[in-house]
C-alpha cells in the first residue's frame, strides 16, 4: 500500500516539473527580447563561419522567419566596434575584418606586385567616378588616346567591366567598376567614393577648385540610354598610343 502511494507521490512531482518547464518555455517564446537575442546569436555565429561577404538575404535563408536583419546587424555593429574584428558593410554585403588599427598584427611577406601605370589610374578614376563611361568620353576627359591595354590592365586586375552599350551610333560599349573594387577599396557601394571634401583633405584637390568643378555622381545602375551588354568586346580601336601606356603596369 505504501509503495503505491509512493508512486502516486512521484507521479505528482513529475507532472509539476514538467507543467514549470512547458511554462517556462512559453514565456521564452513569447519574449520578444528573448527571441532578438537569439536571432543576433544566429547571425553572430553565420557571419563568423562564412568564407565570403553575405547580404541580407542569403543571411535570412539561414535565419528564423521575423528575424529583422535592419535591427540585427547595427546591433552586432555596434557590439563589434571597439574590438578586434568589426562588423563592415562593403558592396552591401556584411562580413567580419580586422579591425584596421590592428592589421598589422596580420601581415604577411609576400613578393610586391606590379602597381598600375600612371594611365591606369587616371583611367580607373574616371571609370569610378563617370560611369557608366565609354571609351570615347574616357579619351575626351584625359585629352589624350586611351590604349586598348590600359583598360585590359583593369579588367585582369577584376576592378573594371564592361556593363553596357550606350544609346548612340555605333553602340558603344560603357564601363563600370566591379564588387573587386568596392571590396578592395572598402567601399559599400559606388557612391561612399569621397567627395570633393575629402579629395581635398586628402591632398588630391586645392584648398579652391576651379570654377564651376563638381565631383560627378557615379550609378551603378543602368542609365536611361544604356542597355545591358551581351556579346563580346568590339575590336580595339587603333589610333595614337598614350605615352604613359608604355607598362600598364610596370
Amino acid at each position: 500500500m505504501n509503495r503505491v502511494v509512493r508512486l502516486v507521490e512521484v507521479a505528482e512531482v513529475e507532472e509539476v516539473i514538467e507543467s514549470e518547464h512547458v511554462t517556462h518555455e512559453e514565456q521564452g517564446a513569447g519574449d520578444p527580447s528573448a527571441l532578438n537575442a537569439e536571432h543576433l546569436r544566429m547571425a553572430e555565429a553565420i557571419l563568423f563561419a562564412a568564407s565570403q561577404p553575405l547580404d541580407k538575404k542569403m543571411l535570412a535563408t539561414s535565419l528564423p522567419d521575423g528575424a529583422n536583419l535592419d535591427a540585427i546587424l547595427p546591433e552586432l555593429q555596434s557590439i563589434y566596434e571597439n574590438r578586434g574584428v568589426n562588423l563592415v558593410c562593403i558592396a552591401e554585403k556584411w562580413q567580419f575584418r580586422t579591425a584596421p588599427d590592428l592589421a598589422f598584427l596580420l601581415r604577411k611577406e609576400q613578393p610586391e606586385q606590379k602597381r598600375l601605370s600612371r594611365a591606369a589610374i587616371e583611367t580607373l578614376a574616371i571609370v569610378a567616378y563617370h560611369q557608366p563611361v565609354t571609351r570615347a568620353e574616357i579619351e575626351d576627359i584625359r585629352g589624350v588616346m586611351l590604349s586598348k591595354g590600359t583598360i585590359d590592365a583593369l579588367m585582369e586586375v577584376g576592378w573594371v567591366k564592361i556593363r553596357g552599350r550606350k544609346r548612340t551610333p555605333g553602340r558603344p560599349v560603357t564601363y563600370g567598376t566591379t564588387e573587386a573594387f568596392l571590396v578592395h577599396f572598402g567601399l559599400e557601394n559606388v557612391n561612399h567614393l569621397p567627395g570633393t571634401d575629402e579629395l581635398k583633405a586628402a591632398g588630391f584637390l586645392d584648398a579652391i577648385p576651379p570654377s564651376g568643378f563638381d565631383v560627378p555622381n557615379p550609378s551603378d545602375q543602368l542609365a536611361p540610354d544604356e542597355d545591358p551588354y551581351e556579346g563580346e568586346e568590339d575590336a580595339p580601336s587603333t589610333g595614337g598610343a598614350d605615352p604613359h601606356d608604355a607598362g600598364e603596369l610596370g
